[in-house]
């Protein structure tokens, strides 16, 4: 269930864009009726609109997952507030330039500020961040504690340079499909590979 409330933004993104694509002329005039006043010059064109409508809905996704974890009285992760200001800032961008560079940046950045926060936890504070949000559910020595946060921050570091390969080289509509099919994908195999090298190493330690 909290897989599925993470990823509802980028979920939306992606229904929205589908099927705007397949309209755009209808989408265009949409937007332009309703949202005219957002975009420089008023008018919304055809080739825009789909990536602009996407990205409003994204927006308004972020803000209701805030929200909605207030009324509960809910954590909100650090991340989440992160992702909120670059979507608002870039998707901001987006949406009165009329321009789909903005948003698609959004990706990287957050992957390179998440891999920033777990190097800078450990080379300045001494404090291994992977340890701390997951200590209480696993017993490990430090050397591989400190093997896991580098792979994590490889990882996001990868991710980030992978998005801008794929927005830059191929298509927004195939990008729109890394973003959703691609990303969680090579999240679900990273985290498998991560979980035969604990099973390997937690198997090493009750031996």
């Amino acid at each position: 269930m909290k897989l599925l409330f993470d990823f509802l933004p980028i979920v939306l993104f992606f229904v929205v864009f589908k099927i705007a694509e397949g309209r755009p002329d209808e989408a265009a005039a949409f937007a332009t009726e309703h949202f005219g006043a957002l975009v420089a010059g008023g008018t919304v064109t055809a080739s825009v609109a789909p990536v602009l409508l996407a990205t409003l809905v994204v927006i308004v996704a972020t803000f209701g997952q805030i929200g909605w974890l207030l009324a509960r009285r809910k954590k909100i992760d650090t991340m989440l507030w992160v992702s909120l200001g670059l979507v608002t800032l870039l998707g901001g961008a987006t949406v009165w330039f009329q321009n789909e560079t903005f948003i698609k940046w959004k990706p990287s950045v957050l992957y390179w500020a998440m891999g920033l926060a777990f190097w800078l936890s450990q080379a300045m504070f001494g404090k291994n961040l992977l340890k701390v949000l997951m200590g209480g559910q696993l017993e490990l020595p430090a050397p591989v504690w400190r093997t896991l946060n580098l792979m994590w921050i490889s990882f996001f570091a990868f991710m980030g340079l992978l998005n801008l390969y794929v927005a830059y080289s191929f298509s927004t509509d195939a990008w729109v499909n890394f973003k959703l099919f691609g990303s969680l994908g090579l999240m679900l195999l990273f985290t498998l590979a991560q979980g035969l090298y604990l099973s390997r190493h937690m198997k090493a330690e009750d031996e």
